[in-house]
Order: C-alpha cells, then structure tokens, then sequence
C-alpha cells in the first residue's frame, strides 16, 4: 500500500514558522484530495487543510485561518503545509493524506496517509 512520507516537522517558539512537506502525492496516483491532519495526545485528529484538485479549492480548519496555507508541487509530486504564528495549541502530530473521493469535509477515501511528524510549539 502507498505509504506518503511527512517531513519538516520540529519545535519552535511561539509566532515562528514551519514548512511541512508530503512527497508521494498527486494525479499519478489517482488522488483528487489532498489534506494536512493533526492530533494532539488525548484529542483526537481533526483536518487542518484540503485540497480540492478537480474544482481547485481550499479549506482551512477555523483554527488556522489565515495562519497556514496549504499547497501542492505537481512536478514534485509533494504536498505543503506552510505554518506561520504557531501558538502552542498547534501542538501535534501532523498528518498528510490523500483521498480519491471525501465523505463530509475530512473523510478521505481510497487514498493514502503518512506516518506523520511532530510539531511543537512552546510558548
């Protein structure tokens, strides 16, 4: 099963930055969707951004509004997660993933997901 791998990831201030990046994603592999995830220990994971690739929309979580942007490399075949004005409520285990279709807003199906990577944000 394809496996996407996360990248970037690390521990920052409060108000600092971090590019998050998700190679093994794209048409190649069938994926309409695309989005970032977190979770947080004891909460459970919720979506952070998506990519929509047929009608190339975006939508962010409310809580990260205007904070972090979400795009995509096609030539790369990778997926970013720019994070600006990190507080220390971003704190988790990010998450990329990929759906060929979506239940709601975050159900991806038929896709792939990664092993994640850390961010931690301290204040």
């Amino acid at each position: 099963q394809r496996q996407l791998v996360e990248s970037g990831g690390g521990s920052v201030q409060a108000g600092g930055s971090l590019l998050l990046s998700c190679a093994g994603v794209g048409y190649t592999y069938g994926d309409r969707f695309m989005g970032w995830f977190r979770q947080a220990p004891g909460k459970e994971r919720e979506g952070v951004a998506r990519i929509d690739t047929i009608v190339r929309g975006t939508y962010y979580a409310d809580s990260v509004q205007n904070r972090f942007t979400i795009s995509r490399d096609n030539a790369k075949n990778t997926l970013y997660l720019q994070m600006n004005g990190l507080i220390p409520e971003d704190t988790a285990m990010y998450y990329c993933a990929t759906g060929r279709s979506v239940v709601g807003l975050w159900d991806f199906r038929g896709g792939a997901w990664g092993q994640g990577t850390q961010v931690t944000v301290s204040s």
